[in-house]
């Protein structure tokens, strides 16, 4: 089964998801941190820098590691329209230049047999948020998720971010947001639950 999840009847029992199964090992990852600060022209043996390595090492170990979570399911007593959560918060790590990029995302799906409490939505998005990621990875790993573990009928992801990349360097253009979407189903195939999706999301058809 996809993305390393075992399925038992009613439930979903969540490991970390495959591109984070590496372990993080804080004690290089502080010696990384205290030779950084050196070929930065800092001195990490003295002042206030000297707690620096270790806490460096403790943000980089939250900001990459994702909580597992049992999402209980529960079986779909007729209803056939979206359920759509809306402006999840997330952050996450670009993996290109280690800084964050930060927005909301938003998940829906059309049902199939069985439904999963609003919340898990959310924690399915922080799952895959918390690892080195590019926008477009990681919203098609979240809509993955929805496809592989609840066959839906439709599955719609939305994702609105600012990358600090480009808002700190290179054009430095302080709010742009980047939007990315995956599609897939009746939410990509059927022009009406497309439509409503996307106006639910508060994003025209063209927009995505």
């Amino acid at each position: 089964m996809a993305h390393g999840h075992h399925r038992a009847a009613g439930t979903l029992a969540l490991a970390e998801p495959e591109a984070s199964g590496r372990r993080i090992d804080h004690a290089a990852l502080r010696a990384a941190a205290r030779d950084l600060l050196l070929a930065l022209g800092a001195d990490p043996d003295g002042g206030d820098l000297e707690d620096t390595p270790r806490r460096v090492a403790d943000a980089y170990a939250e900001l990459l590691t994702p909580q597992p979570f049992r999402a209980t399911t529960f079986p779909n007593e007729g209803y056939d329209e979206l359920i759509v959560a809306r402006s999840i918060p997330f952050h996450s790590l670009c993996r290109h230049h280690l800084l964050p990029f930060h927005g909301v995302a938003h998940v829906g799906y059309l049902p199939g047999a069985r439904i999963v409490g609003l919340s898990k939505l959310g924690r399915v998005v922080e799952l895959f948020a918390r690892d080195l990621q590019v926008q477009e990875r990681l919203t098609t790993q979240i809509a993955g998720w929805l496809l592989d573990e609840l066959e839906p009928r439709g599955v719609g992801v939305v994702l609105e971010a600012e990358h600090l990349c480009m808002s700190l360097r290179g054009i430095q253009k302080p709010g742009a947001t980047t939007v990315t979407s995956a599609l897939h189903g009746l939410v990509r195939d059927d022009a009406r639950t497309r439509q409503e999706f996307l106006a639910l999301t508060g994003r025209s058809c063209h927009a995505a």
